[in-house]
């Protein structure tokens, strides 16, 4: 098979496909505006729809990555046919349905789905030769296919790979079944290695003379195939110190950045609350002044590493007019001692209380998921991000870090995701079923030459986004990117664990945990559900109505 040849007609078909979707989303922003203004209303009566549309939005989007990856090589090119082709029979049917929903979708998608052209190169390209070939290919280059990363980013890899595989991998099993907390020294070797200042100005302890996403995102991607709870470690000062940089005075950014560049100190944030979960703009815990500081008093719920951290991000409720909304929203920084265990209670000397305990999770053990409950909390007055001037600045640095949040946890499912086709591999190639090995029968080839596409697919498009996000742009690409991958981990750790059979569901096999921690990926640092309809969309739609 010559893949190389057979690029530029899929590349045709896909930009089509682009071109159909387009048409959905204009048909849709016609029907969610009035006046040329998108109606939120009007926009929420067509959730499914929206929905459905994000999703086929961000697949493209990736596939439009891949196409290009394809040009670097033969594999490269095998494993960019493989998603294009699964991506066609996707945005096919996902117009099909549309066009049964929405009016002004019918002509393109029949168009789109009826070419005859398409079919044939679907013949040509799909089915197990295809599948074959990129298996065979993968197996005599030893490789899964370039990254694209420069000399620079490629010994980022290869250091923390090394790290992951000696002192992460090692241990992540223990940590998963017993919910131990990630060992002080683990952390001090990673804080070693530079992984907390990436993101973070040399003049202010990083690593960095500007902000290296990308670097965030090839550190974070290792860390997360050897446990995704150690890949973690990097998202709250990710979010944390977005914001800062963003809204924090210089002396606050003195302060905190230095301390949580070099890991002396640890992060955590808490933002959601039991009764709002994604809807940011309604959090109910709130922030009342007091003499020489502010008084907290409220829950926040899933505070991930809140007992182990010294810092804690926390957004809050500091103007009384509840009609505000997220414009009446501070954004604190709450300094407390590092507690080990699954509850804690601090009081701060200037009174009141705050508690914590961790709430048991199916997975993303070993970081432990807080509840807190502040009564009557004593904050200091130059704990509040950009002092007087971040009163109502809350939600927007929130926002600010989220993006960056949304990008780092597409790393985390990337690095997920490889282990997981690793082990479903690994599993083919030794398991025998039925006379021969389990990696012989066609349908175990389709399987893992997919995830190993999906696979590629997640890491491209994010590792556009980290370069976009480098130049200052990209926050669109983000949010898709986060996405797509996190809902890519669910199916490749599911198709890992279906693999294994029956072993897959015994916890003495590594893929149980991946298929438990995926599960989380694509509810945290933003829901798929809000994402899709209250980001990605709205944005779409608006580009629409100009």
């Amino acid at each position: 098979m010559n893949a190389a040849a057979l690029l530029p007609r899929l590349a045709a078909h896909l930009a089509q496909g682009r071109s159909a979707l387009d048409s959905a989303i204009g048909a849709l922003a016609q029907i969610a505006a009035q006046g040329g203004r998108l109606q939120p209303d009007l926009l929420e009566a067509h959730q499914p729809e929206a929905f459905r549309l994000a999703h086929l939005h961000a697949r493209a989007h990736a596939a439009a990555e891949m196409t290009r990856y394809g040009e670097h090589g033969e594999l490269e090119a095998l494993l960019a046919l493989a998603f294009g082709a699964r991506t066609l029979y996707d945005l096919s049917a996902g117009l099909s349905w549309l066009a049964c929903r929405l009016e002004g979708v019918r002509e393109a998608a029949a168009v789109f789905g009826s070419a005859p052209e398409m079919a044939a190169l679907l013949a040509e390209c799909g089915g197990d030769a295809l599948h074959a070939a990129l298996l065979e290919a993968m197996a005599a280059r030893q490789s899964d296919g370039t990254d694209g990363l420069d000399a620079e980013h490629r010994m980022l890899r290869s250091t923390f790979r090394t790290f992951a595989e000696r002192k992460v991998a090692p241990i992540a099993e223990r940590l998963h079944r017993e919910d131990l907390l990630i060992p002080d020294d683990l952390i001090a070797e990673a804080a070693e290695l530079g992984c907390f200042g990436l993101s973070i100005p040399a003049e202010h302890g990083g690593a960095e003379e500007r902000p290296d996403n990308l670097g965030m995102v090839v550190v974070t991607e290792e860390l997360s195939r050897g446990a995704l709870i150690v890949g973690s470690l990097i998202t709250r000062p990710e979010i944390l110190a977005k914001a800062l940089l963003k809204g924090g005075t210089p002396e606050q950014l003195a302060r905190f950045l230095p301390p949580m560049a070099s890991g002396e100190k640890m992060v955590a944030v808490a933002i959601t609350e039991p009764d709002v979960g994604s809807d940011v703009a309604n959090i109910q815990t709130a922030a009342t002044p007091a003499e020489g500081g502010w008084r907290i008093n409220g829950t926040k719920v899933w505070c991930t590493f809140a007992g182990r951290a010294e810092l804690l991000g926390l957004l809050v409720r500091t103007e009384p007019d509840r009609a505000l909304g997220h414009k009446g929203l501070g954004m604190f920084v709450v300094e407390k001692p590092a507690y080990p265990g699954h509850e804690f209670e601090h009081r701060p000397e200037g009174g009141g209380r705050l508690t914590g305990r961790a709430i048991a999770t199916l997975g993303y053990r070993g970081m432990h998921s807080f509840e807190l409950t502040f009564e009557d909390y004593f904050l200091p007055a130059d704990s509040l991000v950009g002092g007087e001037a971040g009163r109502g600045q809350g939600f927007y640095l929130q926002m600010e870090g989220f993006s960056y949040g949304r990008l780092q946890t597409a790393a985390r499912a990337l690095g997920v995701t490889q282990a997981a086709f690793e082990q479903a591999r690994g599993y083919a190639e030794s398991r025998r079923v039925f006379g021969k090995a389990l990696r012989e029968f066609p349908l175990t080839r389709e399987k893992l030459a997919q995830m190993a596409a999906c696979v590629q697919a997640s890491r491209q498009a994010t590792y556009a986004a980290a370069r976009l996000l480098d130049a200052g742009e990209g926050q669109m690409e983000a949010s898709l990117v986060k996405l797509f991958a996190c809902n890519q981990a669910e199916w490749i750790t599911r198709e890992a664990m279906q693999l294994h059979g029956g072993m897959g569901y015994a916890e003495e096999f590594a893929v149980s945990r991946l298929f438990a921690d995926a599960r989380v990926l694509s509810i945290f640092e933003g829901a798929e559900e809000v994402l899709a309809l209250r980001v990605i969309m709205p944005t779409l739609l608006r580009r629409h109505l100009g």
